[in-house]
């Protein structure tokens, strides 16, 4: 089916994936222990730890097979949702030991001159219809634990575009993961207040991609690791950040650090 870049789907097409939507993550899913599945197995590892997400995924065949051929398991992947073969590549990726996050589209500020892609959340959309959008996206594939923002400045900076959003993320039992690229984002605030199992990028590896900016963001990671008992960080599957991350992933724990999925720190809303 050919959707244009930014637009909608007809009413026609979007029937053609309702029936579908069924078998999108649902909170008793959660309930059994399907998303926090790793989380026992490092609770009780000692020592500083980091999640490391690696974006951008699905779309480029050579970076998707780099990166499933050279990252260890531990390292979170996310998948845009327009590639083919997606859930091949994403069954590959979990069979590894890869958690995944689907990334949604979302807004920037200069939209639609930067147009992420199809069914691109808009904030001149109500919440009905972002919600139709999502749901599309989030029937591109299965498998994924969480769901985190690719772009979308403009969205993540309004409260009534994606407090709808995160709603319906929490309704799927799903993390929401902010990649940290917006200091404008009302995602932690919306998360708090929902009870939506939340995480946020403390360093983005590769907003220099050269190898010694990298080293860098990677050292930067570690640093806030030690001193606050956790780090999350986000890069983009570009060549030389997936050799960058690889050698470091295999690197980091010998240096006492402990390389987790994303679900084992992010925050979870406490029961009432």
């Amino acid at each position: 089916m050919e959707c244009h870049a930014g637009e909608g789907l007809s009413e026609e097409e979007l029937q053609q994936y309702r029936d579908d939507w069924d078998a999108l993550p649902s909170l008793p899913a959660v309930e059994s222990g399907r998303i926090y599945l790793f989380e026992e197995s490092y609770a009780l590892r000692p020592g500083p730890r980091i999640a490391l997400i690696v974006g951008g995924l699905g779309v480029g065949a050579s970076s998707t097979s780099d990166a499933l051929s050279k990252i260890p398991g531990p390292v979170t992947f996310a998948f845009a949702p327009y590639g083919s073969d997606l859930d091949n590549l994403v069954a590959r990726a979990r069979g590894e030991g890869h958690e995944i996050l689907l990334q949604v589209p979302m807004e920037p500020f200069d939209y639609p001159d930067n147009d992420p892609g199809p069914q691109t959340l808009l904030s001149s959309l109500s919440g009905e219809q972002n919600i139709d959008r999502m749901q599309w996206l989030m029937s591109r594939f299965q498998g994924y634990v969480g769901v985190t923002n690719q772009m979308g400045a403009r969205f993540t900076a309004s409260e009534a575009s994606l407090a709808p959003v995160l709603r319906e993320t929490a309704k799927r039992g799903l993390i929401y993961v902010d990649d940290g690229s917006s200091a404008r984002s009302l995602a932690s605030q919306i998360a708090g207040a929902n009870k939506v199992p939340f995480a946020k990028a403390d360093v983005i590896v590769d907003t220099v991609p050269t190898v010694a900016e990298i080293d860098k963001a990677l050292v930067r990671l570690e640093t806030i690791a030690r001193e606050r008992g956790t780090a999350i960080g986000y890069a983009t599957a570009l060549p030389v950040t997936i050799e960058r991350v690889a050698r470091w992933a295999k690197a980091v724990p010998g240096r006492g650090i402990v390389l987790v999925p994303i679900s084992t720190i992010a925050n979870k809303p406490k029961s009432t």
